[in-house]
């Protein structure tokens, strides 16, 4: 759950790197609580709740997806190929998925070696 309220404290933030476990954690959470969102949906008949809840997380899953891309050493910008169909989302979670390496790159320190 830290994970996931550190991404709301970092909501803005698009430099920088994120770990894997950063992102995983934030994504885990994010998953569980837009499930529970779409039932509570389902029981009431609407939508609405659960597009609040994508419209309030818009902004720091776009922000945390960047900086994890950032830890693999490419630009934000990547996370637009994930409009090609299909191999374009495998090739976004394999990038995803990549180690991050413990070497400094150009979007900062890495956060492996911060962490330790």
């Amino acid at each position: 759950m830290k994970w996931f309220i550190q991404a709301f404290k970092k909501y803005a933030v698009f430099n920088g790197r994120a770990r894997r476990k950063e992102f995983w954690m934030y994504y885990l959470f994010l998953i569980i609580f837009m499930v529970v969102a779409a039932v509570i949906d389902a029981a009431m008949g609407s939508f609405v709740l659960s597009a609040v809840f994508t419209l309030v997380t818009l902004v720091p899953t776009l922000s945390v997806y960047i900086r994890r891309l950032h830890d693999t050493g490419r630009s934000g910008w990547w996370i637009l190929i994930s409009l090609i169909p299909l191999v374009g989302g495998l090739v976004l979670f394999y990038f995803l998925i990549s180690d991050g390496g413990v070497e400094d790159n150009q979007y900062g320190e890495s956060p492996k070696m911060v962490a330790a």
